[in-house]
Formats: C-alpha cells, sequence, structure tokens
C-alpha cells in the first residue's frame, strides 16, 4: 500500500540552487539582516550576501582556478561567512562538500579524496588537522584558504582572492539541475565509512518548496537560532537555505552552549528554535534554562533523533513553546515528514510533505497496509557517490529510498475532512474534530467536538447517532473512535480559525480504550 501526502502536490521550481534561494519572494530589502554573529554581533544583509557570493565566485574562477563541476570542501564549525562559501562555490558552477569539524585526521583524508576536493576552507581552528590530511592525500597546500582575516602560516583567507567583479551566476536548464550534483555530504548509511550523498540542485529546491507549502509561519519574520551544525544537511536547509530564501534572519552560534543558547534566545528575540531531542532535555531539567527569558520563541522543531511524548509534553508545559518533529536523512535531502504541533506521540514521525509517498515494506518484501510495522520505503523530487553497491542497496528500481527505519504508518485523518461530514447533520450546528490519544491503540483517534442546534438537548442517544452519522460516510480508520463531545462554542482565532490545541487541552487527559 502507498501512502500519500494529505497535502496537494505542489510545482517544483526547475531551476538551479541558488536561483531559488535569492529569488526573494518576500520582496525584502537589500539591507535586510540574514545572519548575524552571536559572538562578535557582526552582521550580513541581503544584499551584501549577494554581492560577497558573486564576487566569491568570480575569485574562486579567475585566480583559483576553480572549474564548474568542481568541489569546494568546507571544514568549520558554524560561521557568518559560511553561506558566503556555500553559495560562492554554488554561484562558480561547483560542488560543496562539509566536512563535520570534530573529524580526526584520517576522518578528513577519507572525504577530501572521496570527493575530490580541489579547495578546501577551513576554519582557523582546525588548520592543523586540515594541512596533515591535506598532506596525507597529497592534496596542494595552495589550494587551502582560511575563514577570517588573517594569514596563519602561510595560509591566507579566502577574502584574500575576492575579486572586485561580480560574475553571472551558473545557471541550469531543467534537466541539468535535476541531474547536477549541488552538495556531497557524508552519511554513515548503514555500514562502513561515511559515503558521500550526492544531493542536486533539484533535490535541495523540492525540499525547500515542499517546506515553504507546510510551514505556513516561517516568513521574513522569522528570527532562528543557528547552533546546529551547518556540515549537516538539517541545519544546511533550515538554517542557511530556508533563511535566505524566505529572507528570515539567523543568529549563529559555533556550536552549541546551554547558557549561551539560551541567552541568544532572551537578548535576540529568537522566535524559532529547530534542535534536537538531548537540547530539548537541557532545556526541561537543567536549571540554566530557567535563568532566561526565552518567552520570544513561538516554536520549536526538533529532528535527527526520536522525540518522545513525555519530553515533548513536559517542554511545552515548562516553557509554554509548542514543539514539532521533523524526519528525514541527508539522503533524502533531508526532510519527509513533519509532525503537526501538539500532535507528537512516541516515535511518531508525523505527515508526509507534499510530493512524498511512503510505504511499508515487511523483511520478506510485502507492502503492508495500516498499523502493521515494517521498513520505510520513501520517494519523492528528491545515490552515494563512488559507491554503487550502497546505492542499489538502499534505492530500488522504482525509485524507493530504503531508510532502514522500522515503524508503522497510522491512518492519517483530515480534520476538515470529518468538519465537513459533521456540519450536514440535521441536529449540528458547528463541529471540529482533534486527535485524542489511545493507550490502547499506541495511536491517536478522530474526536469531534459538536454544537448542537438550538433547543437539542444533549445525550448519549445523539452522540452514538453522530458517530453512526459520520461512518456511514468515512472510511473505517477516520471513524470517531476518540469519542463524540458537545461544546457550546468551537474556540476559533479572530480570523475564524479553529483553536484546536484549546480542545486538546480538554480532553489531554483522557485515555481512549477500544470503542
Amino acid at each position: 500500500m502507498i501512502f500519500k501526502s494529505r497535502f496537494p502536490d505542489i510545482e517544483i521550481p526547475k531551476i538551479g540552487v541558488y536561483q531559488y534561494i535569492t529569488s526573494n519572494p518576500s520582496g525584502i530589502d537589500d539591507e535586510k539582516l540574514i545572519f548575524v554573529d552571536a559572538i562578535t554581533n557582526k552582521k550580513l544583509p541581503f544584499g551584501e550576501f549577494k554581492r560577497d557570493t558573486k564576487r566569491f565566485a568570480a575569485g574562486l574562477i579567475h585566480k583559483v582556478g576553480f572549474k564548474r563541476g568542481d568541489v569546494l570542501a568546507i571544514f568549520s564549525l558554524n560561521h557568518l561567512d559560511y553561506s558566503t562559501v556555500v553559495f560562492g562555490a554554488i554561484a562558480a558552477g561547483g560542488k560543496v562538500t562539509p566536512i563535520n569539524p570534530s573529524y580526526k585526521v584520517n576522518e578528513f583524508t577519507h572525504q577530501l579524496k572521496d570527493s575530490d576536493a580541489s579547495v578546501i576552507i577551513v576554519n582557523p581552528l582546525l588548520l592543523s588537522i586540515a594541512i596533515e590530511g591535506a598532506a596525507a592525500a597529497n592534496f596542494p597546500k595552495t589550494k587551502i584558504f582560511l575563514f577570517g582575516e588573517e594569514e596563519i602560516n602561510g595560509i591566507q583567507p579566502f577574502w584574500s582572492f575576492i575579486s572586485d567583479q561580480e560574475i553571472i551566476p551558473v545557471e541550469f536548464t531543467p534537466e541539468e539541475a535535476k541531474s547536477t550534483t549541488a552538495y556531497l555530504c557524508y552519511s554513515s548509511g548503514t555500514t562502513g565509512k561515511n559515503k558521500g550523498v550526492e544531493t542536486t540542485h533539484t533535490n535541495i529546491v523540492s525540499n525547500l518548496a515542499q517546506l515553504s507549502a507546510f510551514e505556513k509561519g516561517f516568513t521574513n519574520q522569522t528570527s532562528l537560532i543557528g547552533f546546529l551544525p551547518f556540515f549537516h544537511m538539517y541545519g544546511l536547509i533550515f538554517l542557511i537555505h530556508l533563511v535566505i530564501l524566505k529572507g528570515a534572519s539567523c543568529v549563529i552560534l559555533p556550536k552549541f552552549e546551554l547558557e549561551l543558547f539560551c541567552r541568544v534566545i532572551q537578548d535576540y528575540k529568537v522566535n524559532l528554535a529547530t534542535v534536537v531531542p538531548p537540547v530539548v532535555l537541557l532545556l526541561v531539567k537543567n536549571p540554566i534554562a530557567k535563568k532566561y527569558d526565552l518567552s520570544s520563541l513561538q516554536l520549536a522543531i526538533s529532528a535527527a533523533a526520536p522525540l518522545s511524548k513525555e519530553l515533548s509534553n513536559d517542554f511545552t508545559k515548562i516553557h509554554k513553546i509548542p514543539i514539532k518533529q521533523a524526519y528525514g536523512l541527508t539522503e533524502t535531502s533531508p526532510i519527509t515528514h513533519l509532525a503537526m504541533t501538539d500532535n507528537i506521540v512516541d516515535g511518531s514521525i508525523g505527515i508526509l510533505l507534499p510530493n512524498v509517498e511512503c510505504k511499508i515494506v515487511s523483511v520478506d518484501g510485502q507492502e503492508l497496509g495500516y498499523n502493521e510495522p515494517g521498513e520505510f520505503y520513501v520517494r519523492g523530487p528528491n545515490g552515494y557517490l563512488n559507491n554503487k553497491v550502497a546505492t542499489d542497496m538502499c534505492i530500488d528500481k522504482d525509485g524507493w529510498f530504503h531508510t532502514g527505519d522500522i515503524g508503522f504508518a497510522d491512518p492519517q485523518v483530515a480534520p476538515a475532512e470529518l468538519e465537513s461530514v459533521l456540519i450536514i447533520h440535521p441536529l449540528i450546528d458547528d463541529a471540529a474534530v482533534v486527535g485524542v490519544y489511545s493507550n490502547d491503540g499506541v495511536t491517536e483517534y478522530p474526536a469531534a467536538f459538536v454544537v448542537l442546534k438550538t433547543n437539542i438537548i444533549q445525550s448519549d442517544q445523539i452522540k452514538e447517532e453522530i458517530k453512526e452519522f459520520v461512518s456511514q460516510r468515512v472510511a473505517d480508520h477516520k471513524r470517531l473512535r476518540g469519542g463524540v463531545y458537545f461544546i457550546d462554542q468551537i474556540p476559533k482565532s479572530p480570523s475564524g480559525k479553529i483553536l484546536r490545541r484549546l480542545l486538546r487541552d480538554r480532553v489531554k487527559h483522557m485515555y481512549i480504550s477500544k470503542l
């Protein structure tokens, strides 16, 4: 059984990454601050970003000898100029391979050789590893450059080759965008050494378009905290690409430190935090978090590891901040699912993004249905470099990526669909549907809050009539197994949006048995 997103497919722009992220759909001014360094308070506005990337690209081509299709390696902690280097290389028609700054010499050397990088941009703190690793790979020292503005031991900063002229960024035809690699991010896969995952321009543009369509709260007014490592696809997508595309802003931390993290949120009024479960745990348990005002946060998004229901609930209860969970892999460019706010259950990976399909497959290769555990396969508009065997093992002939993760598919029920059925019932004046967690089912069931018409007396008989009315009009998994609840008025925002969280709060302590 193939599961599809509840959201309609969207049209994917058939252009390169650079053209897409600088398309400025929000119409921001060139003066809009995109990146801010949390340590130095140095700032990078949108206009300077565009200018610097095109000058960096010109310098790469004319002074360093970088050619279309060449690979640039970045070996650094998060840095204000990380985006300039990334998109300068992309503008020059090249590929980027971000290297984990925690790598030792042998790991660095492996990625450098495997990716066939021709230029290295390195953080000064990591220079000794880069020099030793480059020597082991017979990589010329003259092609190593530094972040920052100072020369160290004969190694020049990359600003030394920045051109006074701006190039016109390389553009791609729709077919070229689909087939041309933009990033070589390295993933452990399932076995052996880390493998280079080839991510094309279309892969990245697709995921950005999907996230834009799904996450409407991410706008040019969004302010993020950028501590997730930029070398990782999670940080690369959310904190660099999506920030620029949306004209948002990101306050950059070189790495995670709890007190600095909290102080930055407080001082810069950050309103969205992309996090990982260990950080959520610290925010719940560590007393340092209580010293700071985190009230500017409007949303947290957790990914990279499963977030438990208990930890999610504790976080929301303590900080009064809703949290979502995202699921993906480097190989899926990366996000395929997002769990809706206040809807996380243990191990849930949420709702499929637009244009993404999923199926659950048993050990013997049989496609499974709802609530039948097996391996997740995903397919969408989103191989391993130099490793055909590994690629063939994880991507089959029909384009399904075998994630290696085990789980099952809950029936996806759109509240609006059930609400449209309820409001045609002759006794109902208004209705809203939410999910209610069931301990027995280890999932959520649809529950209906209904406003009866004037002079209709509430009764258990009417509840059963409403359940039966819906059951006759929808598939079995959409039945109101979470129950029917009477309410005097459906809570709504001034714009008419149903405030489902208030309804969930009314039943969050009720554990529904099999009905």
